[in-house]
């Protein structure tokens, strides 16, 4: 396989001499299958010659010792190639430039290998109240996924004290909490303000009880009032769908994909995580049918297939989805092959609603995701066939989709049926 990459038989004697030489091919064949670019495997293969160097120098001989290395290495990578930086980011940048090849090349040559290096970002309010996240999880019982908009909003009050100055909890004050609400509001919506209005007093209660300040400042915190229901789903009309599917270039393999993608948001009204989610095992063609496993509520839901989906989907299997393993239908364009996020299906649907010139606010998956559901309303189908076809878990969810039924509201308006009242 390095002959693929070296035209001077001494080069590729040269990486095979090495003592992790091996490893180094195996990597290099790896990279190869999952579509990296020539220019990204020679830049690698120096790096990992020069790992095999530093740990022997530091007396390694086996490849189950390299584990033990990699953080000295990536720190001797850092003072040798990041002495231009000057952000934060940009040291990162080259320490994970230095990490994520090691660390790729010993998964794939030491078995059971585990990385013992965790890089995570620092919990906000760490120095001031270090168990803060334990009291979360252990005594509130919260989930991870509950606990992470904790971890979002006080990362974002911590940035905040920060940048007006404010280092020392005692000195927090009516006032100042206050001004962090008020300029909450400009990248929140009510419902997101209301939430870390919620989350920073339950932050403050815990701060009063662990006396870190003096008295309890919860009560000055107040949240915006909001109104169940009084919002509008966000969905666009049945033309600017067509107009975006026409923005998809279809001729490419990431085209393919997208266009996949779009058509099962706007048919089967799924959420992008149950999209990321859906593997060839999923999709019976036999019998035409599409199986949704796993949902929100709990449930699993079988859909026919449509035809023009179908066509779609098989489309993209035979001419744009790259040759793997992995048994999720929707993958990644760029190396390395894994299957597509939940943020990456949102995306994307975001990418092509822009493309096409539609506004919509916050587009995204959920915005096709509506926009089936109108679809559905506007065909006078009953609230709760609609609830089942999209996975709504209980018949509240769906309620909201009352406020875009045009025709009902009209024919009300109108006075039909005024005589059952």
């Amino acid at each position: 396989m390095l002959e693929r990459y070296y035209v001077r038989p001494d080069s590729v004697d040269r990486v095979r001499s090495s003592w992790v030489g091996e490893p180094i091919e195996r990597y290099v064949q790896w990279l190869t299958q999952q579509g990296y670019s020539s220019r990204t495997v020679l830049r690698r293969i120096p790096l990992l010659m020069e790992f095999g160097e530093f740990t022997k120098h530091f007396g390694a001989t086996k490849l189950e010792e390299l584990p033990s290395h990699i953080e000295a290495f990536t720190v001797h990578w850092l003072k040798k190639h990041g002495q231009r930086c000057k952000s934060s980011e940009a040291r990162k940048k080259v320490e994970d430039e230095a990490r994520n090849p090691v660390k790729q090349m010993l998964a794939l040559v030491i078995p059971n290998f585990t990385d013992n290096y965790q890089p995570r970002a620092k919990e906000p309010f760490q120095d001031q109240a270090p168990h803060f996240f334990d009291y979360l999880r252990n005594e509130r019982g919260l989930r991870e996924t509950s606990i992470s908009h904790y971890r979002f909003d006080l990362r974002a009050f911590e940035k905040y004290l920060q940048n007006i100055g404010l280092h020392e909890m005692q000195a927090l004050s009516p006032v100042v909490l206050s001004s962090f609400v008020i300029d909450s509001k400009n990248g929140l919506s009510k419902t997101g303000l209301k939430n870390r209005c919620g989350e920073l007093r339950v932050f403050l209660r815990y701060l009063y009880r662990e006396r870190v300040v003096p008295r309890d400042l919860s009560s000055n915190v107040e949240s915006p009032r909001v109104y169940r229901l009084s919002s509008i789903p966000r969905s666009i009309t049945w033309d600017e769908v067509r107009r975006m599917l026409e923005a998809v270039d279809r001729r490419t393999p990431v085209g393919r994909r997208d266009y996949a993608i779009l058509l099962m948001l706007v048919t089967y009204g799924l959420r992008g995580r149950e999209i990321a989610a859906l593997t060839l095992d999923d999709i019976d063609w036999r019998r035409e049918r599409l199986r949704v496993p796993e949902r929100k509520a709990g449930h699993s839901t079988a859909y026919p297939l449509s035809p023009i989906v179908g066509e779609a989907i098989l489309d993209y299997l035979q001419h744009g989805r790259p040759q793997t393993s992995d048994h999720h239908i929707f993958l990644r364009v760029i190396p390395p092959r894994e299957s597509m996020t939940f943020s990456g299906v949102s995306g994307r649907a975001s990418h092509y609603l822009h493309k096409a010139g539609i506004p919509v606010s916050r587009p995204g998956s959920h915005t096709l995701r509506h926009t089936c559901v109108q679809r559905l309303v506007d065909a006078s189908f009953s609230l709760k066939a609609i609830g089942d076809y999209v996975g709504h878990e209980s018949a509240a969810s769906t309620q909201i989709y009352a406020k875009i039924a045009v025709g009902a509201l009209q024919e009300i308006g109108s006075g039909v049926g005024e005589e059952v009242l």
